[in-house]
């Protein structure tokens, strides 16, 4: 069991909290809203049509990590947007082939 904290203003994110555990997640609107990658946190990605979003754990323990996909897709599916794929690596960041010859 989930529950959202909707952000106070345009620049604040949602915030998904489980019932069961410690678990919170922000959820940033990229295109909206400052952000700034916290280095100790698990961050991943998604597209609401065009615009992109964040999901970033909020002081995440190891215990916590494995129900991180789980609050995220109850939290796409709450907003009515179950298809939305999730992503491991940030989108915008382009990863180049390393090839051997």
């Amino acid at each position: 069991m989930y529950l959202l904290m909707v952000g106070s203003n345009r620049i604040s994110p949602d915030v998904i909290y489980s019932r069961d555990s410690e678990l919170k997640i922000a959820v940033y609107h990229v295109d909206s809203m400052p952000y700034t990658v916290a280095e100790d946190e698990i961050q991943l990605y998604g597209y609401l049509d065009e615009s992109l979003l964040i999901f970033e754990t909020i002081d995440i323990s190891p215990d916590d990590a494995l129900e991180v996909l789980s609050a995220i897709k109850w939290y796409t599916s709450y907003i009515g947007h179950p298809e939305i794929e999730i992503l491991p690596e940030d989108p915008r960041i382009q990863t180049g082939l390393a090839l051997a010859l």
